[in-house]
């Protein structure tokens, strides 16, 4: 595989391709989350098919406070990663490339979605990040785009800006990549100082938290529903440990009500705790959604939701989430 270097629309346009062709759509500065994006690409696209990684800081995606020009530029860097982890070119153009006009006039709105907790936060990102990700769509003419699950809520939108607007394009979503400690990986962690760092991984631990509360009141709410439901359900009950439950079985059963409320609250308490810590963990939010809309779920929701939180340490903001499931299969 020879990894090539392309600057220009018309470079991009006269890449031979033969077989399906997927892409992987990057600010540079890559690490391993990067770098297993391009190799599910790889993957997905198959032997006979193309990976094309492109590496483009977007103004219009940050803020007037936000760190432009302090991102990092590391192409060299960026390079030897994706050519390692199987791309067949890398299309990083310059800014006048992508905006030949300058700051477009027309943009793609994101909608109320978009406004949503990191568009709360940061007014107008999404809309940025749309128009970018639309325009690269059609400059790289993909069959697949592939993109992390780290930025649920980028993805659901892109999700909907291809449904909505008749993109023929596969989006698909990649877990997210966490390192050895728990701290998703992020092109922003290197800005952390070790003490910075050991406040961070409260996210994690807040996310897991929320998970592990979830799992266990649904481990106690299918014990209860196995119950006999005769006299000797409270003796069954209570023989499992679970002598409060063996006092109100019925209650246990309808503990599910109460499912999202309790996640939510084991996530805060981790993240009050690291608010005390020094330097503290400043909570931007923590939210329970639903991926279609990301609005919050309510007490009897069932299905899949996203939780998600960001959060500042120091100069540095990360954002993180974990997939959950409430329901039958919870």
């Amino acid at each position: 595989m020879t990894e090539l270097l392309l600057h220009t629309a018309e470079e991009l346009y006269g890449l031979p391709r033969a077989g399906r062709r997927a892409v992987v759509m990057t600010m540079g500065a890559l690490h391993e989350g990067h770098a297993t994006l391009i190799r599910s690409a790889r993957e997905q696209a198959g032997r006979e098919g193309q990976v094309v990684v492109t590496v483009f800081v977007n103004p219009l995606q940050f803020g007037a406070n936000e760190d432009l020009d302090r991102y990092p530029r590391t192409l060299d860097a960026d390079l030897a990663i994706a050519r390692e982890a199987g791309a067949d070119a890398v299309f990083a153009p310059a800014a006048d490339e992508v905006y030949p006009g300058g700051d477009p006039q027309v943009r793609i709105s994101a909608g109320p979605m978009g406004e949503r907790l990191e568009g709360a936060t940061r007014p107008g990102h999404f809309d940025g990040m749309l128009t970018v990700v639309a325009k690269l769509l059609h400059l790289t003419r993909p069959d697949l785009a592939l993109f992390g699950q780290k930025d649920a809520q980028q993805l659901a939108l892109i999700r909907r800006m291809v449904t909505d607007l008749n993109f023929s394009v596969e989006v698909v979503g990649v877990p997210t990549v966490r390192e050895e400690d728990g701290l998703a990986l992020s092109s922003r962690n290197r800005y952390l100082s070790p003490v910075e760092r050991r406040t961070a991984l409260a996210l994690s631990r807040a996310l897991f938290a929320g998970r592990d509360r979830l799992a266990a009141q649904a481990a106690l709410r299918a014990r209860a529903e196995a119950a006999p439901a005769s006299d000797e359900r409270a003796t069954a009950l209570a023989r499992l440990g679970e002598i409060r439950a063996s006092a109100d079985a019925h209650a246990v059963s309808a503990a599910g009500a109460g499912l999202p409320d309790a996640v939510r609250a084991a996530a805060r308490h981790v993240l009050d705790e690291a608010g005390r810590h020094e330097p503290p963990l400043d909570l931007d939010y923590l939210a329970l959604v639903d991926p279609q809309d990301f609005t919050e779920i309510g007490p009897h929701f069932t299905g899949h939701a996203v939780l998600a939180v960001a959060a500042k340490v120091g100069a540095t903001r990360l954002i993180d989430n974990i997939p959950l499931e409430f329901g039958a299969h919870s």
